[in-house]
């Protein structure tokens, strides 16, 4: 059994993704971001970096305790070598699948997430910024656009490089990205979106929190961009 540490952000629905597709049994425990659950002392016994996903494998293939693991590409690995599905067990298939992992991992999330932050929550708008980080963010859409043009998935078969991308080009209208230039990345958005886990691991999101993208009140907002070192090592 696998206990999933989850709130609604693309991060979090990577995993839902891995879990519904792969079929293995979970239990999601909602940890709401805006609230400061991430802070809990439990919680940062398993992720100590305060950001969801997080998961406790409660029968690792080791046979010993339950073993915690955070961070999202982490997490996706250990399922797929866990699960032995949507990772190659070829070199260069496992190595092709990884380096688009960690390319999510490195720019696409990190750039979009930035993108969301100053177009979206930022009470100050700064010109600069948001410029800078809608055009990274459609440099990236390209790069993806343009890797799709001879294949269905991103590697061979659907994968868990997929399921790291996907997540964060739900919000392409957010980030001022309009698919109909990225035609390869639509038809491929298209397809993933119309799978069957896809769509129960979006279910679950929108019965857990109906409004995801809500503007964070004052106190959300402290919780979610005021942490700093000093918060850190208080908790």
């Amino acid at each position: 059994m696998i206990e999933l540490y989850y709130w609604t952000t693309p991060n979090g629905h990577k995993i839902t993704l891995f879990l519904e597709e792969a079929g293995l049994p979970y239990t999601l425990f909602p940890i709401n971001i805006s609230k400061g659950e991430q802070f809990g002392p439990e919680f940062l016994k398993i992720s100590p970096n305060n950001r969801i996903p997080a998961i406790i494998d409660r029968a690792p293939a080791d046979a010993g305790t339950p073993l915690p693991i955070f961070e999202s590409g982490a997490i996706l690995l250990y399922l797929a070598d866990k699960s032995g599905q949507f990772i190659p067990r070829d070199l260069r298939g496992r190595n092709e699948v990884l380096q688009w992992l960690f390319w999510q991992m490195g720019g696409l999330g990190p750039m979009a997430g930035q993108n969301h932050h100053f177009n979206t929550y930022a009470e100050e708008k700064i010109p600069y910024a948001i410029d800078r980080y809608v055009r990274e963010t459609g440099r990236l859409y390209g790069v993806l656009n343009k890797h799709l043009t001879d294949r269905e998935f991103i590697a061979e078969g659907y994968s868990i490089a997929d399921m790291a991308c996907y997540p964060w080009i739900v919000s392409h209208d957010r980030q001022n990205q309009n698919l109909d230039g990225f035609p390869q990345l639509k038809r491929w958005f298209n397809a993933i979106a119309a799978r069957p886990a896809t769509q129960r691991a979006y279910a679950r999101a929108v019965a857990i929190n109906p409004q995801p993208n809500t503007v964070p009140d004052e106190n959300a907002r402290k919780v979610l961009f005021g942490q700093s070192v000093e918060t850190v090592q208080q908790k």
